[in-house]
């Protein structure tokens, strides 16, 4: 004789009340006999799941939609404002903040400078509030901060356990920042959002569950997505690829001491890039200004590329042979300067030292991947939470 599973009819309403919103948050606004027909629900159940979800704000009529006979239907849209989110790119010179509503849109956005202020907390809790009250709402709709941060992420205490451009963020400001907001906070490391903001719609790996992101900017970095997760090691360091030791540069034997430069980091960073540039006639105040001022001076300015691209494709070869993905995304300022031309010749580059040959291409994500990823791993967790409570 077959166990009734107690809680069934429960669980069932949670899982097509989930499935309506997210149908609504991609292809509404609908009408609920749209919302039945691609859930495969009956007209009856779509019905009671619609005035379920309005009586709990999280769903609202948007306009109607002209039939045949009979009076027209009710559209329904997800409530824009029943949850927010604030992402955060922390840099050594300033701290971005933008808030978003639940449907994803980004309603404000403000920037503070971090360059004469000695307390972290302040900088992000004025940046945070600020964002807020732009978007129109307090902290009480805020349901998580997400900060995108350079350096070291512990995964199992979320805190900053080293952060390389921020010598005043420490161990125990994960703490003060969720007491002084009262609101979930979490930490994550620049990169690895980059690769959330890159696997998002519009994306370069969109739809891709296996991939690399190099990030070739002010420093360099590396993210991995294996199986669609984000992969970040036992202590946050996975990916730290500017410590990777390489042929003709000098390796370190004191990593951790601020100002020490690792060997990748000192062959492909911005100073490098500097440095290849001045050795074929071109200068910029920005490592990018040399390489786009090397792409427009056409066939003059591709030994830079050439150049830059040998060194890019030795770590990006370390990465590829012992993950092996099928894409490669270069992100960062530099990355995006070099576009398919750099890309084009740093694929062509790994084809020829390694027995791996991924294909590589320039970020897709326009401006401020970092925050753009930041609000995405909070949308992501807020949705869960708020989308999952539907039968409470």
């Amino acid at each position: 004789m077959a166990t009734r599973l107690p809680g069934t009819p429960r669980l069932l309403r949670a899982l097509n009340d989930r499935a309506a919103l997210d149908l609504l948050l991609t292809r509404g606004p609908l009408t609920r006999a749209q919302l039945g027909e691609m859930t495969g629900l009956s007209k009856v159940t779509a019905s009671q799941l619609v005035e379920r979800l309005e009586e709990r704000g999280l769903v609202r009529r948007v306009g109607e939609q002209a039939g045949g006979r009979g009076p027209n239907a009710q559209l329904y849209a997800v409530t824009p404002g029943s949850a927010h989110v604030i992402g955060v790119d922390v840099g050594p010179d300033c701290v971005v903040a933008a808030c978003a509503d639940i449907t994803g849109t980004i309603i404000s956005r403000v920037e503070q400078s971090t360059k004469d202020t000695d307390d972290p907390v302040g900088v992000v809790h004025n940046a945070v509030i600020q964002a807020a009250g732009e978007a129109g709402t307090d902290m009480s709709s805020v349901r998580r901060v997400v900060l995108g941060t350079p350096g070291l992420v512990d995964p199992e205490s979320g805190e900053i356990s080293f952060a390389h451009d921020l010598p005043r963020w420490h161990r125990g400001l994960l703490a003060e920042l969720r007491k002084d907001l009262s609101t979930p906070v979490l930490f994550g490391n620049d990169v690895n959002l980059a690769a959330v903001a890159e696997s998002g719609t519009g994306g370069a790996a969109t739809g891709v569950s296996d991939f690399a992101l190099v990030w070739i900017g002010r420093g360099v970095g590396l993210a991995t997505v294996i199986a669609g997760r984000l992969h970040q090691g036992a202590t946050g360091a996975a990916g730290e690829i500017g410590y990777l030791p390489v042929a003709g540069a000098e390796v370190p034997h004191n990593a951790s001491r601020r100002g020490v430069k690792g060997a990748f980091q000192a062959i492909a960073g911005a100073d490098a890039v500097k440095a290849i540039g001045k050795q074929f006639g071109f200068r910029g105040a920005e490592a990018s200004d040399v390489v786009r001022a090397a792409v427009a001076a056409g066939p003059a300015g591709e030994p830079v590329l050439d150049e830059l691209a040998r060194r890019l494709a030795l770590g990006v070869a370390a990465t590829c042979v012992v993950l092996d993905p099928p894409l490669v995304v270069l992100a960062g300022e530099v990355s995006r300067a070099g576009g398919a031309a750099l890309a084009d010749r740093v694929e062509r580059e790994v084809a020829a030292i390694t027995l791996v040959s991924p294909k590589v291409v320039v970020t897709a994500v326009a401006s401020e991947p970092v925050l753009h990823g930041a609000l995405r791993t909070a949308l992501d967790a807020v949705r869960d939470e708020v989308f999952g409570s539907t039968t409470d």
